[in-house]
């Protein structure tokens, strides 16, 4: 449905407004809808065109009652494209429209600004278009369940990629002049360094030699390992590596793919939804709420950023700490000289005037993810102003307590919970294992620990894929264990050191 005339005047208010704060967005194209139609989509991650599965069903159905009985409604959906798509529920009074355009805006402009979001497809509408139509032609050419049974497999590892592989590279460079040259014979010749006759024995000294044969025998060996350094990227792996027919190889891509697309939004969460929400509280109470609608704008926003003791809330961690950078950057709170301050008053009242917040909020919005912007920018101060404490229950009375106030930790586990999106590490090790073909993935223990049960059920279809035996290494509690899966039964055992050794080693 198309925007009304009220509608679409209010739509260029607000975007006038929205520029004049500094935002730049892409284009915005509005839909209005109904809330049926808005939890239809909703459900397909706001694509409407993706390939059918039943797991969008359930999430149809799931936020279809919760509208019914009355707990949860979806105000708006935004999508990172280029014009950048919004929809707006019909049933939204024109205060909650105002709102959400000016929250849209917002999240616009994150989208088109943040350096997470700079390798992702502009054009993802047609993208998640055409991969839908790929499936379904695959779905009527080999049937229904065969396709789905797939897709079911590669939706199961759809997360364990490697996030952060589009802004690092991962493996160094080509070397511009090769130092390795193969004989006849298979043997390795080192490169001398060129030399006088008379000077080659000092140039290019037998231990020297000796020491770069060894340095390319190294190298060989791991020219020879699959993969060469261990990965994150499983589904890459097996796109490159496991025994898959086209069409399977092509909806693992499709996978993949948009996997890369959604994992900015997962990285950038408590960033992303607190820009929208400073935003749209500015405009809301600066330009836009009329008297009669300030009350409920008031009601709805103090719903949004509500966040219970020991809750989490991106709205409210976002808005708050993007309004605390703002303010410290305008007084000049930062820097050596208020660090050492102290003097509980003096940080209190310390103002240096120099009115840098705004630009610096915009560089933060620039170049942080989640995780380096709590890092970076939830001090200690911040946490004991808003009580952002540990708490756990009673056992005996049943009432929250305050278990932490000490902010290292409290920083330390909020990080646990956001690295990789709070996922386990997984990487795949060894694509040979026991020279036999065999997968070996090793979880690295640096945040979240592995659910024995799921690590079991996943091992399952990552053997669908790989369609020889599988095997996950992980530390539970003291021990090592080993998990393996070969098509007929699971097994655990203890590693010790009987077992084979993968190609590579994982901490």
């Amino acid at each position: 449905m198309n925007l009304t005339a009220d509608l679409d005047d209010l739509k260029e208010e607000i975007k006038a407004h929205a520029i004049d704060c500094g935002l730049d967005f892409f284009d915005v194209v509005y839909e209005v809808l109904t809330h049926d139609q808005m939890n239809q989509i909703a459900a397909m991650g706001g694509f409407p065109t993706r390939y059918p599965h039943w797991r969008f069903g359930m999430e149809y159905e799931k936020l279809s009652k919760s509208y019914t009985y009355g707990l949860s409604k979806i105000y708006e959906m935004v999508i990172n494209n280029d014009p950048c798509y919004a929809y707006l529920m019909q049933s939204n009074p024109v205060g909650d429209q105002k709102l959400v355009m000016a929250h849209v805006y917002a999240h616009s402009d994150f989208f088109k600004n943040n350096c997470y979001f700079a390798h992702t497809s502009r054009k993802a509408i047609d993208e998640m278009a055409n991969h839908g139509a790929r499936i379904r032609n695959y779905a009527e050419r080999l049937g229904h369940e065969t396709v789905e049974t797939f897709l079911d497999c590669c939706l199961s590892i759809e997360n364990m990629i490697d996030i952060h592989s589009t802004y690092i590279r991962r493996q160094e460079e080509a070397k511009a002049q090769s130092q390795l040259t193969e004989e006849d014979d298979d043997t390795l010749k080192v490169e001398r360094i060129r030399s006088k006759d008379y000077m080659d024995r000092f140039v290019n000294p037998k231990e020297f030699l000796e020491a770069k044969r060894r340095e390319l025998e190294e190298d060989r060996k791991k020219k020879k390992r699959i993969p060469e350094e261990p990965t994150r990227d499983l589904l890459q792996f097996l796109i490159a590596y496991a025994p898959l027919e086209r069409w399977q190889r092509d909806i693992l891509t499709i996978v993949r793919e948009e996997a890369y697309y959604f994992a900015p939004q997962g990285m950038t969460k408590i960033m992303n939804e607190g820009w929208a929400t400073y935003w749209h509280s500015r405009m809301m109470t600066e330009k836009l709420a009329t008297d009669q609608e300030i009350i409920d704008y008031a009601d709805h926003h103090s719903g949004t950023v509500h966040m219970p003791p020991g809750g989490f809330n991106p709205y409210k961690i976002g808005l708050e700490l993007f309004r605390d950078i703002e303010d410290r950057w305008n007084k000049g709170k930062f820097g050596k000289e208020y660090d050492e301050a102290d003097n509980l008053g003096q940080r209190e009242k310390w103002d240096r005037g120099l009115g840098q917040g705004r630009q610096k909020i915009f560089e933060v919005r620039r170049v942080y993810n989640d995780v380096s912007f709590i890092d970076e920018f939830m001090t200690p101060d911040f946490i004991d102003k808003h009580k952002f404490y540990q708490y756990a229950r009673d056992p005996h009375t049943g009432q929250l307590r305050i278990v932490s106030r000490d902010p290292v930790r409290i920083k330390q586990t909020m990080l646990y919970q956001l690295t990789n999106m709070g996922r386990p590490f997984i990487y795949v090790v060894d694509g040979n294992y026991k020279n036999a073909g065999e997968l070996y993935l090793a979880h690295k223990h640096n945040g979240p620990d592995i659910e024995i049960k799921f690590a079991l059920e996943t091992l399952k279809n990552v053997h669908k894929i790989w369609q020889r035996p599988v095997h996950l290494q992980a530390r539970i509690d003291d021990d090592m264990i080993l998990f393996s899966f070969n098509g007929d039964q699971s097994r655990q055992q203890t590693i010790h050191d009987d077992l084979p050794k993968p190609a590579h080693q994982v901490g």
